[in-house]
C-alpha cells in the first residue's frame, strides 16, 4: 500500500510588470512583493496566433527579499521558483479577501539590465526554511485578522488596479 504524496512546486520565467515594495512584518522579517507576467502563445485551430498572458504575484521574505528589492525592477526578466501560498484576512468592512501568491527560494536574473550573472539560491545564501516562513505567514495573517485599524504592522498591501488591468496588490 502506498502512501499519497503530494508537491507544490512553480516555476516561472516572466517580466517583472512592477517595482519591488520591500516592507517588515512586526516582528522584524523582512518581505518583498512584486509581480511578474508570463506568456503563452499558440496557434488557434484557423491558424491564427494567439498569446495569453499570466500575471503571478510574488513574495520574498529575508535576505532574499533584500536581494530582490536591490536588484529588480520593472520589465527585467527573471527566473524564480517556489510554491503557492493562498492567504485570507477581513478587511476594516468585515470582507473576507483571499490572495494567492508565490512565496519563492530561488530567483535568478535573466537579463542584461541588471546586474549580469546574478541569482540567488536562498537556501544556500541565506540558510532559510520554510518554517520559518510559515511563522511569518501565519503572523501576517493573525495581524491583517485582528488588527484592521492598525495598518503599520500589515504585510498587505491595499489593492489597487494595475497598468496590467487585473487587480494585484
Amino acid at each position: 500500500m502506498s502512501t499519497a504524496r503530494s508537491l507544490n512546486k512553480v516555476i516561472l520565467i516572466g517580466n517583472l510588470t512592477r517595482n519591488p515594495v520591500i516592507r517588515s512584518t512586526s516582528n522584524g522579517a523582512v518581505v518583498c512583493t512584486f509581480g511578474i507576467a508570463t506568456n503563452a502563445t499558440w496557434k488557434d485551430s484557423s491558424g491564427n496566433l494567439q498569446e495569453r498572458t499570466e500575471f503571478h504575484n510574488v513574495v520574498a521574505w529575508n535576505k532574499l527579499a533584500e536581494i530582490c528589492a536591490q536588484i529588480l525592477s520593472t520589465g527585467m526578466l527573471v527566473y524564480i521558483e517556489g510554491e503557492l501560498r493562498t492567504r485570507t484576512w477581513d478587511d476594516a468592512n468585515g470582507v473576507r479577501h483571499y490572495r494567492t501568491e508565490v512565496k519563492i527560494d530561488d530567483m535568478k536574473l535573466l537579463d542584461d539590465k541588471g546586474k549580469k550573472g546574478v541569482g540567488v539560491d536562498a537556501a544556500k545564501e541565506a540558510g532559510e526554511n520554510s518554517s520559518d516562513d510559515d511563522e511569518m505567514m501565519t503572523e501576517s495573517n493573525n495581524n491583517n485578522k485582528s488588527s484592521s485599524d492598525d495598518k503599520s504592522d500589515e504585510v498587505v498591501e491595499e489593492s489597487s488596479k494595475s497598468d496590467e488591468g487585473d487587480d494585484l496588490f
